[in-house]
């Protein structure tokens, strides 16, 4: 059977519910983990590190946010063990409770003034329970909508879970910026950036509820109904397909840099560095992010036609090339221009993020597609977003110029562009007659 012929298995219907759990699950996974991002600097550097220079303050801020990345390959490695052995579903309905219940725990954290030291280690704590439940997310959410489809749309399928990033951030920033607007600066430090943490409880219940609704993965049931499920899926996925792990990491590494930089070091450089007001980077990126959930879509629908190796090369390569205008148009203080700098910068990431689902997931046969494909995606993390806003904020405060910083993103993304060239072209593969070749491999 031919890999556009071949159906995983599902209704049309079924498969919509399925993208639709998948995606509001990731938007408000993300919207957790943003929100704490976002907050970190515009308030945490204050509330949590007082005392200390305010570029410190945000370092010291980032390097308890990066705790959250940190976390993020051990949520993929329990919870993608678990998921390759008991199934998606089961999985991505532990991963949303574990993160909202510690996003609703931040907003209740006291502050530095209060509780001294504690503060910040219960920071660090809850942002680890973050990552923990996000590294699980992501594998689960993605396996599910490309494993339930149709085969020739499985890179606009496996987009949609993404498309829960910019929603997140757009939820996050959009409901910080809320804040920012009916509040003065004493009651948004005092009580109003809370809010947004405390939501979390009241979004995870409709996530829970639409979740409980789908079915599991039509190719994970076959897996399970023949009996071949891996007894070990961390073992046997690093025993046989090492060199997919270290090309998965460097596939995403660049592209979650540029992401971070675009993205949160954005609210730094514009307050901290140009000492303009936050807001100019909110609301910029607010309506890039907006723009960008609706091109994600359409770059994974591309990849089914045109391959995703050309889509995700020509995103990396533009992206380079931007950063370089993209401070330059921050450096105006202009708002026109700072939005045109992050609308452009984010619709090169999408051209990445768009295909980069599908990409990864199908390096791995279904047996342990969960534990290989979250294991590749979130080591990244770590060199990636865990390190990109401090690595950016620390070249800022040596060199004084954004040069250092646009080169940094250049060599990621040069990274990235050689692995996807190192890696085989997927869109057209047959995954589950993979399935069947490497078991009779395994067992020959």
């Amino acid at each position: 059977m031919s890999a556009v012929s071949e159906v995983h298995g599902g209704s049309t219907s079924s498969v919509r519910r399925v993208i639709v759990a998948s995606l509001v699950g990731t938007s408000l996974e993300w919207y957790d983990f943003f929100i704490y991002g976002t907050a970190t600097a515009l308030v945490f550097n204050v509330l949590f590190f007082p005392g200390v220079d305010p570029l410190l303050g945000t370092i010291l801020g980032f390097i308890t946010a990066a705790v959250g990345f940190v976390a993020r390959p051990l949520g993929g490695i329990v919870f993608g063990h678990y998921g390759d052995k008991v199934g998606r579903k089961t999985v991505l309905v532990v991963t949303l409770v574990l993160m909202g219940a510690a996003t609703f725990l931040i907003g209740l954290v006291p502050t530095t003034d209060v509780i001294g030291a504690w503060a910040p280690a219960l920071l660090v704590l809850l942002r680890f329970l973050q990552g923990i439940g996000l590294g699980g997310e992501w594998g689960g959410a993605v396996l599910m909508s490309l494993e339930s489809g149709a085969a020739d749309r499985r890179g606009l399928n496996a987009s949609w879970p993404q498309v829960g990033v910019p929603v997140g951030l757009l939820l996050a920033n959009g409901v910080l910026a809320l804040m920012q607007a009916v509040t003065d600066k004493e009651a948004f430090l005092a009580w109003g950036w809370r809010v947004p943490f405390l939501l979390s409880g009241l979004l995870v219940i409709v996530g829970l509820w639409i979740r409980m609704t789908i079915a599991e993965s039509p190719l994970y049931k076959k897996v399970e109904a023949s009996d071949k499920k891996a007894s070990a899926p961390l073992i046997e996925v690093v025993r046989r397909f090492p060199k997919q792990i270290v090309l998965a990491l460097g596939a995403r590494v660049g592209v979650d840099i540029a992401f971070y930089v675009f993205v949160l070091f954005i609210t730094t450089y514009i307050t901290t560095y140009l000492e303009l007001p936050g807001s100019l980077a909110l609301n910029a990126v607010l309506i890039a992010a907006a723009i960008q959930a609706f091109v994600i879509p359409l770059f994974g629908a591309l990849s089914d036609t045109y391959g995703r190796r050309p889509i995700y090369i020509a995103g990396a390569v533009g992206a380079a090339i931007w950063v370089f205008a993209f401070f330059a148009l921050l450096d105006t203080g202009s708002f026109p221009l700072i939005l045109l700098a992050a609308v452009v910068a984010l619709i090169f990431h999408a051209a990445m993020y768009g295909v980069q689902a599908s990409f990864i997931a199908e390096m791995f046969p279904t047996a342990v597609r969960y534990t290989g494909a979250s294991i590749g995606y979130q080591l990244a993390g770590i060199a990636g977003g865990a390190l990109a806003p401090i690595i950016a904020t620390t070249l800022l405060a040596a060199y004084g110029s954004s040069i250092a910083v646009s080169i940094y993103v250049v060599v990621a993304l040069a990274v990235t562009t050689l692995c996807v060239l190192l890696s085989r072209e997927t869109a057209k593969i047959d995954i589950a007659a993979e399935d069947v070749a490497l078991t009779a491999g395994s067992a020959s």
